[in-house]
């Protein structure tokens, strides 16, 4: 069994239970009188692991950070494509991104991206390292891919779930992710393996390949590795509710807003599925005035739209539909054919390259020089909805592909013009955005030790550059301008053309939205330019750090150690837009944007993805301290030591920051019980992208404006804030671990409580909440949107981010291991229980702003805090082969905790109490199965089938018709199986 000289509760992973189920098979093989190993277990031989909860490397120090462990066996029993997969699945790691959360996205450049969060903080509050070393971002919030980290070669996973900026800086306030790769591996080593969904997509392809050799007497050692992953991802569906393959589980589920103005004393929420936005349809549906619920089919012809709800359009100019819900523009069954939340990639397609080498040099017995270089590149693809819905076109009535009926009813209404909403379906693709994230990173490092006074100590110090370029491309997506110069026919001469002369000049060629005709080359052309919008960004980091960590005295309990040192890094980015999205003053024309009198100067011209350029940079120099002091060392007493740590960091744009954190283990008299507690100050400096952000600016195309109970179409422009401040965290741990005691030797029973409160939050409000702040009276908001901008304009809602905010959130970990040798029943091989569980206690978010109440979002479903969340490991290891069952189970939450569930006789219904009717959002138990066979002592086949049972998610409704289903907790894609080979020399 290897030693963990930091404390990780001898690494099981953290602890036990579906609440009782692993609990109960934990005490039960107690009582059976059976032993166990770590989680982590990967080797019998004895050896020192430094574990990433301390910067102090002295043999035998036990730190009080709880760290998890997950070693390279767990990780390839696993089979995931991706490692990242694996890690997610702990139970203290809440709202991670990743290949199934972001395809809505069109603008973040987040797609496909994977990244930590850990007790549901965000990924900008959890640091990711590669052996103890920071990665250049790959997004200019900071955070880093793991899907750009060396992957085979991987020893172990370091998951410290605590506050750490006192070791190891910004970033660090949820916990820290440690990549820690095998830096003596000599042999060759490669695994392959494919896969696909029981619904015939998602198939995965994985070649991985490692080698390692040593020359000069073992004196010179090289590792290198390489890595392909392609994964089809899963595609999106089309309009209405059906989904790829033959999956069932959409059903549109909205909470539709009756208002808070209900005199009939029922809710102002009510939660439905097979919902229908009524402002418009596929082929396209008058939706206000005179001639409001005429639609068009594929070929043009008019027909009166069916309505859910036995809905009657009022023909008003707000286009109201009597029956339905005219807050929320809802009703409920009728023609759903023109939804198009079902149009969105359920996962984004992956591309996965990576190349690795570390050469490292033995000057002598003690002291290591090496280098290492990465290259890595990750190509993605999502869909993030179908078509391109708009429910505020004009059609003249005069226009020619007005067919002649509209045109007489027209007349008898004195009217010249009407209104159209319409999904877009008559295009003939889909939008589809394509990031790539290329990194470059190389290190230059020194290792070893030295005798100073009798005293040992050790030394690292390194340099390294990194480089992260990301280009983002969005094909098949309109020029709204154009397109609406496109639309808007006239004749001239007895042929068809567009109205504006102005657009005729620059080729603009006619088009008719009234049903499914597909446009022309040249009409295609025109509103959908082949260059798209796109955004190039580049960032770099260097970084330079020196750290040390000996004994400097004996005390009456044993040798003081201590670690110091210090770093400097520099964080550096520039980002460039297109001229249509980012306009022409920072991005001139150039032949494939060229000036174009209909379009905005000023940007913000496509549908979405409207990238703007900017660059920013700063720099920040840090030195850090820290002490182990042993306190006790006595039989009768135990064992006692006090841990303490501080850090001092300047940055360029914000000043100096302190942190530090004060904690403390004792190993009591009573065999195996060590209890330990610790608390810390960390800190989070604003990003790149908050400090500097280049505008972003998005499409909502049904967004409600609380003034007029309806949807509008609007730009959503994100700007970021030079003035912001860091923000600061209190992190407090204290628990109670059972390690192999004497009378059960095996045993790993572990429990720590958690509560972190962080202040001057930077948070971005989101439109609807600066809306509604303004509506609400708090008028500080209102000049930062306008709905009827001059000259036609597209109305928006600028968003910018503040030191305005808190965070508290509180709860508590049990983890648990249990071995069995089933010799004893007359079997073969070992079994080995593992449970690891987390509950969150609250998660409360306090706005900052006046008239905003605390909200309390652990239990909400629609989120990533669960009250419950575990995960359960049976592993059944024969020898030759090998057996894995797994469960993974959260809880029953809400869909906000905010909203007070009645059905009649309810209360006023408020902004921050709204009534509903239902709010119960049930979990989710998912089985996977997996399993081995040495085929020799080389070659191993293996199989895995995730989501055994094949469960579907559950509905997460929103307030409009898009995907409404959580990915940050359930699984999309439905059972999932996988086989590969992996060969070992």
């Amino acid at each position: 069994m290897r030693h963990v000289s930091a404390d990780s509760s001898c690494a099981p992973v953290q602890g036990a239970n579906r609440l009782l189920l692993a609990t109960a098979s934990l005490v039960a093989l107690a009582a059976a009188g059976l032993a166990t190993p770590a989680f982590a277990q990967q080797s019998q031989e004895l050896q020192e692991v430094v574990v990433t909860g301390s910067r102090i490397t002295t043999s035998g120090f036990t730190a009080p950070t709880p760290t998890q462990v997950v070693g390279a066996e767990d990780i390839a029993r696993n089979a995931e494509p991706n490692v990242f997969t694996t890690i997610t699945q702990l139970p203290s790691l809440q709202g991670s991104s990743g290949a199934s959360v972001n395809t809505f996205s069109t603008s973040s450049g987040q797609q496909g991206l994977s990244a930590f969060s850990l007790r549901g903080l965000g990924t900008i509050r959890t640091l990711t390292l590669l052996d103890g070393q920071r990665v250049v971002p790959s997004n200019v919030t900071g955070i880093a891919d793991v899907s750009l980290f060396p992957q085979l070669l991987l020893q172990r996973v370091d998951v410290v779930t605590g506050g750490a900026s006192a070791s190891y800086g910004s970033d660090a306030v949820g916990g820290v992710v440690n990549f820690i790769t095998d830096k003596t591996f000599e042999g060759f080593k490669a695994n392959v393996s494919t896969g696909a969904t029981t619904y015939g997509d998602g198939q995965t392809y994985l070649v991985q390949a490692a080698g390692g050799k040593s020359f000069l007497d073992g004196r010179l050692r090289v590792q290198v590795s390489g890595e392909y992953d392609d994964e089809a991802g899963v595609p999106a569906g089309g309009f209405g509710e059906e989904l790829s393959g033959s999956r069932d589980w959409y059903t549109t589920a909205t909470l539709v807003n009756r208002g808070v103005n209900t005199t009939d004393g029922g809710p102002q929420y009510l939660f439905r599925e097979h919902a229908q936005a009524y402002q418009y349809t596929k082929y396209g549906l008058i939706n206000a005035g005179p001639l409001q619920g005429i639609a068009f089919d594929q070929n043009g012809n008019p027909f009166q739209f069916q309505y859910g709800s036995n809905g009657v359009p009022a023909r008003n100019a707000a286009g109201d539909v009597i029956g339905c819900y005219s807050n929320g523009g809802f009703c409920v069954g009728g023609d759903l054919s023109g939804n198009v939340g079902a149009g969105t990639s359920l996962q984004s397609k992956l591309k996965r390259v990576n190349g690795y080498t570390r050469i490292a040099f033995d000057l002598n017995d003690h002291n290591e020089i090496y280098t290492t270089l990465n290259w890595a590149r990750v190509e993605s693809m999502n869909q993030p909805n179908p078509g391109s819905q708009f429910n505020n076109l004009t059609i003249q009535c005069a226009n020619p592909f007005v067919p002649a009926s509209i045109s007489a009813a027209c007349a008898a209404n004195n009217i010249t013009s009407f209104r159209l909403g319409a999904s877009g379906a008559f295009l003939p693709n889909n939008i589809s955005v394509h990031p790539t994230r290329t990194q470059f990173r190389a290190v230059v490092g020194a290792t070893g030790d030295f005798d100073v006074f009798g005293k040992n100590w050790r030394y690292d110090a390194y340099y390294t550059h990194g480089e992260s370029s990301t280009d983002l491309h969005v094909q098949d997506i309109l020029l709204n301008p154009r397109y609406r110069a496109a639309i808007d026919a006239t004749v001239v001469n007895g042929q068809v053309v567009c109205r504006d002369p102005r657009a005729r000049a620059l080729g603009c060629v006619p088009i008719n939205v009234l049903g499914g005709f597909l446009p022309s080359r040249e009409a295609l052309a025109y509103i959908q330019p082949e260059n798209g919008p796109f955004q190039d960004s580049l960032q770099k980091q260097d970084v330079v750090s020196v750290s040390f960590s000996g004994e400097i005295f004996s005390l009456w309990a044993g040798p003081v150690a201590t670690a110091f040192g210090a770093e400097h890094r520099r964080e550096w980015y520039r980002v460039r837009g297109d001229s249509y999205g980012d306009g022409f003053t920072d991005s001139p024309p150039t032949a494939d944007y060229p000036v174009d009198p209909i379009l905005d100067p000023n940007g913000s011209n496509w549908y979405a993805g409207n990238y703007h350029s900017g660059r920013g940079k700063y720099d920040v120099t840090e030195a850090f301290l820290e002490f182990n002091v042993p306190l006790v060392d006595n039989e009768a007493i135990g064992k006692a030591n006090l841990n303490v740590a501080g850090r001092w960091t300047d940055y360029s744009t914000s000043g100096t920051v302190y942190t530090w954190k004060v904690g403390g283990t004792w190993e009591t008299p009573l065999s195996g019980v060590r209890l330990r507690a610790v608390t810390s100050r960390d800190v989070r400096a604003p990003n790149l992208s908050e400090l500097f952000a280049a505008p972003t600016t998005t499409t909502n195309p049904n967004f409600t404006n609380p003034f007029t109970g309806t949807g509008v179409n609007v730009l959503v422009n994100t700007i970021g804030n030079t003035n912001l401040t860091p923000e600061i965290a209190r992190n407090t741990e204290a628990g109670i671990v059972l390690s192999r005691p004497d009378w059960l030797p095996g045993l790993s029973l572990s429990f720590d409580y958690y509560n972190i409160e962080v202040e001057d939050v930077i948070n971005s409000l989101g439109a609807q909440q600066i809306v509604n702040f303004c509506f609400s009276g708090l008028t500080e908001f209102c000049s930062a949107f306008n709905f009827s901008p001059p000259n036609g304009a597209t109305p928006f809602i600028n968003a910018q981010v503040f030191n305005l905010a808190s965070i508290k959130t509180s709860g508590f970990d049990i983890e648990g291991s249990y071995q069995v040798s089933l010799e004893r029943f007359g079997l073969p091989g070992e079994l080995t229980l593992r449970g690891l569980a987390t509950h969150v206690r609250e998660y409360k978010t306090d706005p900052g702003i006046p008239g905003t109440i605390v909200t309390d979002t652990a239990g909400q479903n629609t989120g990533a805090t669960p009250d419950w969340k575990f995960l359960a490991i049976q592993n059944w290891d024969g020898g030759r082969w090998n057996i894995n069952l797994q469960e993974r189970w959260f809880s029953d939450g809400t869909y906000g905790n905010q909203y007070i569930v009645c059905q009649t006789g309810c209360p006023v219904s408020t902004v921050n109490n709204p009534t509903i009717d239902q709010n119960t959002m049930k979990g989710a138990f998912y089985v996977d199965l997996g399993g081995s066979f040495d085929f020799t002592e080389k070659f191993t086949g293996y199989f895995k089938i995730n989501n055994l049972f094949d469960r579907d998610p559950e509905p997460s409704p929103q307030t409009n018709t898009g995907l409404d289903v959580n990915p940050a907790l359930y699984d999309l894609l439905g059972r999932v199986y996988r086989v590969g080979l992996r060969y070992n020399f």
